[in-house]
């Protein structure tokens, strides 16, 4: 049973997943459904911190390297032009709205790299990214919870 909650977890924290594929994974093997939502929300919340220690440090340090340097420009590229407008214009609850999307692509990775490059300060980013996870993982558990009460 730790297990299933570590693997929770683990998805949480993935930029493959967050906490759109946590919750549901740890509701549909049989954990508590509020326990499971609790710790993929904090574990996905962790994600920023991480990230933006990633992006203000080690990353200038992997944009000497050529082969990091190219696909760091495309990724920054695509966050400009998904989101950036919409971040911009609507600031703060822009993106709140952009990393509450329970839909690829979107989420706390795609939000603190909005962060990073649009220099939004950090604090006000870590509110709105938070208020954002929270509202994803609410409409994730949500759609769980009534999805499994079907299949009853």
């Amino acid at each position: 049973m730790l297990i299933n909650y570590i693997i929770a977890m683990l998805w949480s924290i993935s930029p493959f997943g967050e906490a759109k594929v946590g919750i549901p994974y740890g509701m549909l093997n049989g954990l508590n459904i509020y326990l499971v939502f609790v710790v993929c929300f904090l574990s996905n919340l962790l994600v920023f911190p991480m990230m933006l220690f990633f992006l203000t440090k080690i990353n200038q340090y992997l944009l000497n390297w050529r082969f990091y340097k190219k696909g760091a420009i495309y990724v920054a590229r695509k966050a400009k032009t998904g989101s950036g407008d919409k971040i911009k214009k609507y600031g703060f609850w822009g993106l709140i709205f952009f990393v509450m999307l329970p839909i690829p692509g979107t989420g706390v990775y795609a939000g603190t790299i909005a962060t990073y490059l649009f220099k939004i300060e950090k604090r006000k980013a870590f509110l709105a990214n938070a208020i954002g996870i929270f509202f994803s993982s609410v409409i994730i558990w949500l759609a769980t919870y009534f999805a499994m009460q079907g299949m009853a």
